[in-house]
């Protein structure tokens, strides 16, 4: 079994995070442990953590996880410059590090798979383009389900479990830069993982 610790900026992260890597894994026939670190107070909190946990787990090497899903959000910084910062963090575990970094924020990619998101809450949502205005994508998610009939509760991310088993991978990874990364990068991890077994 393999283990992966998911280093999350918020809950949002998390809980969209942690049913797609079971659902990749399993898709691939990998079983894997996950552990889940939140981080609470946006990127330079996420950065000081995640310093601080790779200079940590580093003292422990042989309970070393499989590997480590730093999730943040790009926000007005951009995709390659959050990423740039969060490799340099993770030097020496960086072959053990996959980054989930969405452009700009999570609660865009649960509105990239209108179809999945209408099997979920019975009416399509409009996946919407890419800017960065605080709170946007926020806003978006929570009419999306308002609109459903739903409550929001939890902002939408109540919902992402479900979301994430009924999307569409291989066409919904053609519509997010940031999301295609992630996928590419949790399969090349998985293949390897395979081939050694």
């Amino acid at each position: 079994m393999r283990k992966i610790s998911l280093f999350a900026e918020d809950y949002g992260h998390e809980a969209f995070l942690a049913p797609l890597v079971r659902r990749m894994a399993g898709e691939q026939g990998v079983e894997v442990q996950l552990r889940s670190y939140s981080v609470r107070g946006g990127f330079g909190k996420v950065a000081a953590e995640f310093k601080q946990y790779a200079a940590e787990v580093l003292g422990y090497r042989e309970h070393l996880p499989d590997l480590v899903l730093v999730a943040t959000d790009a926000n007005r910084d951009g995709f390659a410059n959050r990423k740039r910062d969060l490799f340099r963090i993770a030097e020496a575990i960086q072959d053990r590090v996959v980054f989930a970094v969405p452009d700009p924020h999570i609660e865009r990619w649960l509105l990239l798979d209108s179809a999945a998101f209408k099997r979920v809450l019975g009416i399509p949502c409009t996946t919407p383009d890419q800017k960065c205005a605080r709170d946007r994508y926020k806003g978006l998610l929570v009419q999306a389900v308002a609109q459903s009939g739903a409550t929001p509760l939890l902002g939408g991310m109540e919902y992402a479990e479900e979301i994430v088993k009924a999307m569409d991978l291989k066409r919904v990874k053609n519509y997010d830069a940031s999301f295609c990364n992630l996928l590419e990068d949790l399969d090349s991890h998985f293949r390897v993982w395979l081939s050694r077994a």
